[in-house]
């Protein structure tokens, strides 16, 4: 999980503040030390920690936060409130030029995924209305052309190219080619090297005065931490960087590169790959990811993959029987299908507040896994789908001869089972009242009986 290390640290030492009635200038420092130590462990710039602690220290050390009621809440709200700063405050969408089509070039050092995350991306616009076009303008990597017409076709988003000809003709051409098809939105796969030399930014710099890109999208990889801070300055410094698209954040547990970019660039991050599925991308939202660290959970976005993700009527007949206490292995099979599209289920927990996303840690949903779920569930009876806890070691055995599978893995379910029950049993109590206070007045969540049917 994205940040999990830092969160871990974090939450240690606020938790020491928070065992103290009153809070002097030495607990502050102290905290502040450990906060330090953390930011660096998760390879966060030098620079930028050292501007953040002491922008935190000289804040949270004033007399209205030390004689406050609740000092260490003080301070972990001031910590929030700087890592929101530090990230860039808000959202920043992606740019659209006056005149159609708007081109975006995805610029990158090789092995960034800007292929496959050009791709999601063009797929997210293309569900804000836009008609978007791949354009291939990597002609030196072997199979790139090909890579993008596959993910393309899985997309259903069309895709130009022109074979090996020159990557600036290649790119005045699409453009054209989008006027004539009726496409808004270009997107231009350039290459990318495993460092980076001046044939590339030569060659970059001639497609941006060929096309005159509305946004210059840097793609870069969340997991090589302050390296991707070194090619965002060396790329914004060739090309004038608009924007920054940090891919495999869900693998990278330190975060460095999310919480030194802006801070180190002055570019914003405006989307982030969150998983290897085509439609694993978000966009970047500083005070959410801000909450997700802290271990506040992430409402909105939870609630924005729900409303996706969900069936209306199948979330209130869900609701229902979670209020009679009649949740079984049919529903949770049920739940498994539709959680599907919204990644690991400690990822999912992350967000809702109050819940320890450790008690789902390792659980996914994959489609072998899904399969295994599925085979495992069918080949119980009724009886026992309605009340696991009639399985015994007998039963076992005779699932598992049905189901093709081995007792380890049934008990493997029957485990994850009841951590997704632990979870909603805590979100019953002052965690739903939490979320309800801030679910308060959204619209969009009013139909969905909870968290993919789960009360809340």
């Amino acid at each position: 999980m994205a940040f999990e290390s830092l969160s871990d640290k974090l939450s240690a030492a606020f938790k020491k503040l928070r065992g103290k009635g009153r809070l002097t200038a030495a607990d502050v420092k102290e905290a502040m030390k450990e906060v330090r130590m953390a930011l660096l462990e998760a390879d966060v710039s030098y620079k930028v920690v050292k501007k953040f602690t002491k922008s935190v220290t000289e804040r949270a050390s004033g007399a209205d936060v030390l004689e406050a009621l609740s000092p260490a809440q003080m301070v972990v709200k001031i910590v929030n409130e700087e890592l929101v700063k530090l990230m860039g405050s808000e959202n920043q969408r992606l740019t659209i030029g006056s005149k159609s089509p708007s081109v975006v070039m995805l610029v990158g050092l090789q092995g960034a995924g800007k292929t496959t995350n050009g791709a999601k991306l063009a797929a997210y616009m293309r569900k804000q209305g836009k008609r978007p076009l791949l354009a291939a303008c990597d002609i030196y990597r072997p199979a790139a052309i090909k890579q993008l017409e596959t993910v393309g076709k899985q997309l259903d988003i069309p895709v130009f190219q022109m074979g090996t000809t020159n990557p600036v003709d290649i790119a005045k051409a699409a453009v054209e080619h989008a006027k004539k098809h009726g496409n808004d939105l270009v997107f231009l796969d350039t290459a990318g090297r495993l460092h980076i030399d001046e044939q590339l930014m030569d060659e970059l710099r001639n497609i941006k005065e060929a096309v005159d890109p509305a946004e210059i999208l840097l793609v870069v990889d969340a997991m090589t931490g302050q390296d991707a801070v070194n090619a965002a300055n060396a790329f914004d410094e060739a090309l004038g960087v608009t924007g920054v698209m940090l891919t495999k954040l869900d693998g990278d547990a330190r975060g460095g590169a999310a919480l030194s970019i802006k801070a180190s660039t002055g570019k914003p991050i405006k989307f982030i790959g969150v998983g290897e599925k085509l439609d694993q991308i978000e966009p970047f939202y500083p005070d959410r990811m801000a909450s997700r660290i802290l271990g506040m959970g992430d409402v909105l976005t939870l609630i924005e993959k729900a409303e996706q993700s969900f069936d209306e009527k199948k979330a209130l007949e869900m609701a229902e029987k979670l209020k009679a206490n009649r949740f079984s292995l049919s529903d949770y099979l049920e739940q498994m299908r539709s959680l599907k599209g919204m990644g690991d289920l400690n990822d999912i927990a992350g967000m809702i507040p109050g819940v320890d996303a450790k008690a789902l840690k390792g659980a996914k949903v994959d489609e072998k896994g899904l399969s295994h779920i599925e085979a495992i569930i069918l080949a119980m009876t009724q009886a026992e789908r309605d009340d696991p806890s009639i399985l015994n070691a007998s039963r076992k055995k005779r699932i598992a001869a049905g189901s093709g599978t081995s007792v380890v893995e049934i008990n493997r379910l029957l485990k994850q089972f009841n951590a997704m029950q632990g979870m909603m049993k805590q979100l019953s109590g002052k965690n739903m009242k939490k979320l309800q206070k801030k679910l308060g007045g959204m619209g969009g969540m009013s139909g969905l009986g909870g968290f993919g049917g789960f009360k809340l």
